[in-house]
């Protein structure tokens, strides 16, 4: 069972407006981006109660991709309640990415 959701240019809003969500800006031509599914699937079991994670295809939601200036993948934006808290880019292991939701969790 998969922990992380897939974002559209029609869902995204919706999707983030609410509580902490980290979003994984990626393209399936990316091989980083490949190798950090299983990681980010690890991170949506270990905070499943506390954040939401959800993955955008950057060639098909171009849209929220421009919007929020996505130029290289994969790229990491953390949400705070629909606003950009923070971001990271590259492929990251499971600790990084646990220090890096740490840090906004209350």
């Amino acid at each position: 069972m998969s922990f992380v959701l897939h974002f559209t240019d029609a869902n995204f809003s919706k999707e983030i407006e609410k509580g902490i969500v980290l979003v994984d800006f990626f393209a399936m031509w990316c091989a980083p981006c490949r190798r950090l599914t299983p990681i980010l699937e690890q991170v949506a079991e270990a905070f499943k109660d506390k954040v939401k994670i959800g993955k955008v295809d950057i060639d098909q939601e171009q849209k929220t991709a421009s919007q929020f200036q996505v130029s290289s993948v994969p790229t990491l934006i953390l949400f705070k309640d629909g606003k950009e808290i923070d971001r990271i880019l590259g492929l990251r292991n499971f600790e990084d990415l646990k220090h890096f939701i740490d840090n906004v969790l209350p």
